[in-house]
């Protein structure tokens, strides 16, 4: 019991971050959670900063990071320094990419709305065509 006491079970883990069992053990095969040792049971226990960390990896998660950055982020935060400057370099590179998305999506819009536009149907006897418009554009 004494080892309770000292971290919390993954399922208490699971049930207070609303992150699945299998999801923390996957973060803890990836290095992104450590445990701090397991129950005489065996269970694994959590220090008190867990759910902080797992709130940390989802809302980087959400913002379009990915888990080996975020790793990245925790490394530096775990030798002791703020990630802050790391992240803002990450953010911006993000940036920079969904410009870029946005640029290529609008050139796709302006394609489809001409192909949209001059729609109509040709008879094409030809039977190894399978939409004239699209593959005569």
């Amino acid at each position: 019991m004494l080892a309770q006491a000292e971290g919390k079970q993954i399922g208490v883990v699971a049930k207070e971050s609303g992150v699945p069992i299998k999801t923390i053990r996957y973060y803890e095969e990836l290095g992104l959670l450590q445990s701090s040792g397991r129950t005489e049971g065996g269970f694994r226990l959590f220090s008190s900063d867990i759910l902080e960390r797992l709130h940390f990896i989802k809302r980087a998660q959400s913002l379009g990071l990915s888990l080996s950055e975020i790793k990245e982020f925790l490394n530096v935060h775990d030798s002791g320094n703020l990630p802050c400057e790391h992240i803002k370099i990450k953010l911006e590179q993000k940036v920079k990419a969904i410009d870029e998305q946005i640029q290529q999506l609008m050139i796709l819009r302006q394609e489809l709305s001409g192909l949209l536009s001059g729609w109509e149907i040709k008879p094409d006897n030809n039977h190894a065509t399978i939409c004239p418009i699209i593959e005569h554009q």
